[in-house]
């Protein structure tokens, strides 16, 4: 698995949202931002999420829909429960994951850092799958953007705190970051 030269992951589906901008700064890709999320809420697996990032969401089809009916929003990745990833926006452009936000100081982290959302809840634990495709997902962005080092690496719930929980107490922190430093499996990259 590895980011090419445009910002595009090589085994991910690739879903173009034009919910993005330029970065003020495309050499300054150094966070890595965690989130979750679930369309309608708690439901897994609809094409929702998709649809929403897109910018093509029937509002019509589920109440709660009419609710974020005018938000423009996108994160650079989902990973769904089964660990399939979707890429929505190139890592070389600014989506619209993180909103009012500050990391070590420094507000706007939509400038700086990658956001990818797991299909889930904060409450429901997340599949070995999800956590399987996310350290590898994870590795490849470092290897593409060493500026994201282990201590850049957060949850929305931490950068928006009192505004946003997620991923949640159901993430597993110590086992994901444990992970990334692990020895690579074999077939794995």
């Amino acid at each position: 698995m590895q980011v090419d030269q445009n910002g595009w992951l090589s085994e991910a589906a690739h879903c173009p949202s034009s919910h993005f901008n330029e970065r003020p700064d495309s050499d300054d890709i150094s966070l890595l931002v965690i989130h979750n999320i679930s369309l309608p809420p708690g439901q897994f697996g609809t094409g929702c999420v998709q649809q929403f990032f897109s910018g093509t969401l029937d509002c019509s089809a589920h109440p709660y829909f009419l609710e974020i009916a005018d938000l423009r929003v996108s994160a650079h990745f989902l990973v769904e429960r089964d660990g399939s990833i979707t890429q929505f926006v190139s890592c070389l452009q600014r989506a619209w994951h993180a909103g009012q936000s500050a990391f070590a100081g420094r507000d706007n982290c939509n400038d700086f850092s990658i956001g990818v959302e797991l299909e889930g809840t904060d409450e429901l634990p997340y599949t070995a799958a999800q956590y399987d495709s996310l350290v590898r997902l994870t590795r490849a962005l470092r290897r593409a953007y060493p500026l994201i080092t282990a201590q850049r690496i957060t949850g929305h719930e931490h950068i928006a705190p009192g505004r946003k929980t997620d991923p949640g107490p159901a993430f597993d922190w110590n086992s994901y970051l444990a992970r990334l430093d692990a020895p690579l499996e074999e077939g794995e990259d």
